[in-house]
Order: C-alpha cells, then structure tokens, then sequence
C-alpha cells in the first residue's frame, strides 16, 4: 500500500520546522491568520514571492513537493512557478458557491488559471468546499487535476452516510469524470 501525505498550512518558522521534521510527501501552503479556522483565500504569490521562494526551498532541500494555494488568477500561477512551487492548489471556495447557481459560471471563472498551471508545467490540485454535488464537473472540466482536497465536506458528509461510504461516494465521483489516478486528501 502507497501512502502518501499533505500537511497544509501557513508557513510560519514553527510549522516549516514541524514540517520539515515530519517529511511529508506533499505542503501545501495557505496564507491563514493565527485566529483562522480555514482558508479564505489564496497567497498574493507575486507580493510574497521571496518569501515564498525561501520557503520553498528549504522544503525541497527536505524532499517535500510544494503546492502554493492560490486564487482563481492566472498571474497568482505564474508567481508560484517563478517562487519554485511544483504545484497550486486552487481556491474553490468561490467555484462552490456560485457552482449552485450557475455550474458553467462557476467552471469558467477557473478555466484561466487551471490552463495556465498547465501550460507552465506546474501540477494541479483544488480544494476547499468540494462535494459530491460539485467535484464531478470540476474533474470533468480540468481532468489534469492532480489531487483534491476534501476534508471538511468529507467528515460532514460521514456524519450522514458514514465514513467507508462517503469515502467510496467520493471515489466514485472521481470515476465517473472519467478522470484517472485522482487522489483525495
């Protein structure tokens, strides 16, 4: 059996050691506040890009792949690679809110970004508010994502259906986008 890891946070000196320590197979890192309970949005990566970059480094010097949590902007992408990501992690706090109302809004409104992950070899993952009702078309429409991140809506969701079936609901709402080697954290 395979397993890998993510720890996700706000790079701060106590989490960097921790993760540094602990060697994680993937970071992903979110620009949360001391007092946050989660994500809000994504990191400024052209504003914080030598910090970002410092960062950065000091996790690939321990063997950690990087993924920078961003916004649905292009530019947010292209500030991760020059600050030496291997991945972004797009917000998709906006993409599930307005996905209820307006499905092709809400795709349209990340179609920039995820193609510009693409086109400048960076990998893709996604994250924040996924379900079960709004993963299909996301992996549908971006079948280049790498892995998804589901924590929240999959613990809420096993208060329903239990855990060993909202994990296979999830799963198979990777497969029924026809998407391949998806992975949820």
């Amino acid at each position: 059996m395979c397993t890998r890891s993510n720890n996700e946070g706000n790079p701060e000196p106590e989490f960097v050691e921790m993760v540094c320590e602990v060697r994680p197979t993937q970071v992903t890192l979110v620009p949360d506040g001391h007092q946050q309970l989660t994500s809000n949005h994504g990191w400024d990566t052209i504003t914080h890009r030598a910090f970002l970059t410092e960062v950065t480094q000091r996790f690939h010097e321990a063997g950690i792949r990087v993924s920078i949590f961003v916004n649905p902007i292009p530019e947010m992408v292209e500030g991760a690679k020059l600050a030496g990501a291997d991945r972004v992690e797009l917000y998709t706090g906006p993409y599930a809110e307005l996905f209820e109302q307006n499905p092709e809004a809400a795709i349209a409104m990340y179609r920039a970004t995820a193609e510009k992950a693409s086109e400048v070899g960076l990998g893709l993952n996604a994250g924040h508010d996924l379900s079960t009702e709004n993963l299909p078309a996301l992996l549908q429409a971006f079948p280049w994502i790498d892995e998804v991140s589901i924590g929240h809506q999959l613990i809420a969701d096993a208060l329903y259906w239990g855990i060993e079936d909202t994990i296979k609901r999830y799963l198979a709402c990777c497969q029924k986008s026809d998407v391949r080697n998806q992975k949820i954290n």
